[in-house]
């Protein structure tokens, strides 16, 4: 890394800088950080966050401050939320800043050392919807939806394994609806138990998570047995 970009681009305003390198495709960004440390010290920065943010979501900078438990952020947290509800997140088409916030807390949360109970996790969600006026239905869906789409984005390792086991092992919580938990992301974590990570289960712990499978769900899928 340099102090400044080679050649002729690198003397450029940094105004210029911005548009030109916002331009550039997304997944070139952490390289192209790389290149200088004036470069580097401009991703850091919120101005080339929020003219990328302006030109990708234009309307993202009208909307309103929220209320509830889960912040907006910097630009770049900004940028980060608006490209998983474009491409994480099922919402139907419509990009939601919101859901990719929580969609980022609930990560976040999930890849902690210490996770904090799913219902205290869900019923933030819930409530952080709730607030910005969505209905109770609504809002619980689009938290079975965040749940299964972080599920579906965590990373294939031993954490991971441990992680679901622990979700696949809580209690029912017996909560009123919109805050109790979704059967659907429910069905999702034994599923990727059993397929994504059945060999790191030991025989004794396979049929035990079985058995608990079979608890919730009749039938079970024949893709979930045999070990």
């Amino acid at each position: 890394m340099t102090d400044r970009g080679d050649g002729p681009i690198g003397s450029l305003p940094e105004h210029l800088l911005v548009e030109i390198l916002t331009r550039l495709p997304t997944h070139e960004w952490v390289q192209i950080s790389c290149v200088s440390k004036h470069w580097a010290s401009m991703f850091r920065g919120e101005y080339l966050w929020q003219t990328a943010i302006a030109r990708k979501w234009p309307s993202a900078g009208f909307r309103k401050r929220w209320p509830g438990p889960i912040p907006r952020g910097s630009a770049r947290r900004r940028f980060q939320a608006l490209y998983v509800s474009e491409n994480l997140v099922p919402s139907g088409g419509e990009i939601d800043e919101l859901v990719g916030h929580t969609y980022l807390y609930l990560k976040e949360q999930l890849e902690r050392l210490a996770v904090p109970p799913s219902s205290i996790l869900h019923g933030t969600i819930i409530d952080q919807f709730i607030a910005c006026g969505r209905t109770g239905e609504k809002a619980h869906e689009l938290a079975s939806n965040i749940w299964i789409a972080v599920i579906d984005n965590l990373e294939e390792n031993q954490q991971t394994f441990m992680l679901l086991k622990h979700l696949a092992q809580e209690g029912d919580f017996f909560l009123p609806f919109p805050y109790s938990r979704s059967y659907k992301v429910l069905w999702r974590v034994f599923d990727k138990l059993f397929t994504d990570f059945r060999d790191c289960f030991s025989g004794a712990d396979y049929h035990e998570a079985l058995a608990g499978a079979k608890s919730r769900f009749q039938p079970v899928p024949s893709s979930w047995i045999g070990h």
